[in-house]
């Protein structure tokens, strides 16, 4: 039989209702101690007479709901819970897989519970709340997109740090692109620009930081001197070809949108990529394709304007020759220039230089290079293939030299290597150190 505490609450009510029972109080003094009516007082009075205390539990306390997650249920979630795939996954995160692979619907309230209370902390770490002042979100979808990169740990079991280049936008919090790559660089920003303008289109502008990919090294230094030189960088031009503004963040606060992402999916993802038995960069880049769609249905919100501002990609322009890098060259009179430290000749025969004269020697063309395409050229907006130029070996006419050993001349026996210990008396010094200190000063210390 299972037994029930009453509360201090219940406790002082059949305190009361008794003295009021046994005539030691009036029912308006009991209904003014316990602030109820008199008619309530009057059924408490009866019940108690005739249950006694167990009058003021409710009647389903020992009545399981139907609903109860039975023990069953509790122990696969805990088990799973253990597990090396979901052991580092927050408790949200979690109630969402186990609906999505296992079919367990619980609210995050019962999971909590269940969690908490066998010990389970979630890995999601509390830091102290710091005060910071909130930018306001832009109106429209494509008006700003904050990138970044960050290196991590993504694939379970392998210490190995990855960098994950990604976009989100500011007025709606939807990821335009993900990609993943070995370290922080251009190919990883590229390869980033690219989906995002395939999945969305072209961004008004981009809020990224102070890195030498996105800005020239001198531009601080051109601040204060203005006869210092400022380069675009490959990625400032390739945004300068699309239009697109760049603003240099100066703290990591200042586009703290795209930090916060990073602590989702540095929760989120390890569990996704083990769940599909996603171990390879190549693999987590073809998930990533789809996953941001998933990912934005969750936790993107809707734009204050809805009208959108990217923009589409126009018609006759090819990204790949945008997103790649280019550099100047000067062609000589057989068409071939070097790049790299190899030489490289250019196919003329293309169907699109027939459009314009060919290429005139000495003439400043420019190289493309990308991972997608390879290498190509182009001059007065016409692209043409290249191939591999190995320059031809010299003959020499003259005849070869005789290479025939030569025989060496015999070493003479009065040579002091061969036997000198016997032919000469073994050089010594027999002067004391006072000597040779005499002999130094005579020479370093002599008056002229």
């Amino acid at each position: 039989m299972k037994k029930i505490s009453l509360t201090q609450k219940q406790l002082n009510t059949y305190n009361i209702v008794t003295k009021a029972n046994e005539g030691l109080i009036s029912v308006n003094e009991a209904a003014s101690a316990l602030g109820l009516s008199t008619r309530q007082i009057k059924r408490l009075k009866k019940k108690i007479k005739e249950e006694g205390a167990a009058a003021l539990v409710h009647k389903n306390t020992l009545i399981e709901p139907p609903n109860k997650t039975s023990k069953e249920m509790e122990e696969k979630i805990l088990s799973l819970k253990k597990s090396d795939i979901y052991e580092n996954c927050n408790f949200n995160h979690f109630r969402e897989l186990l609906a999505e692979h296992h079919e367990i619907e619980i609210s995050y309230s019962t999971l909590y519970e269940l969690l908490t209370s066998n010990g389970i902390k979630s890995p999601e770490t509390r830091r102290r709340f710091k005060v910071h002042r909130r930018r306001k979100r832009k109106l429209q979808a494509g008006l700003l997109l904050q990138v970044d990169a960050t290196p991590f740990a993504w694939f379970k079991g392998d210490k190995k740090m990855y960098s994950l280049h990604g976009a989100i936008d500011d007025a709606t919090g939807q990821i335009t692109g993900l990609y993943l790559c070995k370290n922080e660089c251009l190919q990883g920003y590229f390869e980033m620009l690219r989906r995002s303008i395939k999945n969305y289109g072209i961004p008004v502008s981009i809020y990224a930081d102070r890195h030498s990919i996105f800005q020239s090294p001198n531009k601080a230094k051109a601040e204060i001197d203005s006869k210092v030189p400022i380069n675009d960088t490959q990625f400032g031009r390739c945004l300068n070809e699309l239009s697109v503004t760049l603003i240099a963040a100066r703290s990591a606060q200042a586009k703290g949108r795209v930090e916060r992402l990073w602590r989702t999916l540095q929760s989120r993802l390890p569990v996704e990529f083990a769940l599909r038995d996603i171990a390879t960069v190549d693999a987590a880049n073809e998930f990533l394709k789809t996953y941001i769609y998933d990912f934005n249905s969750k936790f993107a919100v809707e734009p204050e304007n809805a009208e959108n501002a990217f923009q589409s990609l126009p018609k006759g322009i090819n990204l790949d020759y945008i997103l790649c890098i280019k550099e100047e060259r000067v062609i000589d009179s057989g068409g071939i220039f070097s790049y790299g430290g190899c030489l490289f000749k250019v196919d003329e025969s293309h169907p699109s230089a027939k459009l314009s004269a060919a290429i005139p020697p000495r003439a400043k063309i420019v190289v493309l290079a990308s991972s997608s395409f390879g290498l190509k050229v182009e001059y007065r907006n016409v692209v043409f293939d290249v191939s591999p130029y190995v320059k031809p070996k010299h003959t020499d006419s003259k005849p070869a030299a005789d290479k025939t050993l030569r025989t060496p001349k015999p070493v003479p026996d009065s040579n002091y290597y061969k036997y000198g210990q016997k032919l000469f008396p073994a050089l010594s010094f027999a002067e004391s150190d006072s000597e040779i200190r005499e002999m130094l000063e005579d020479i370093f210390l002599k008056k002229l």
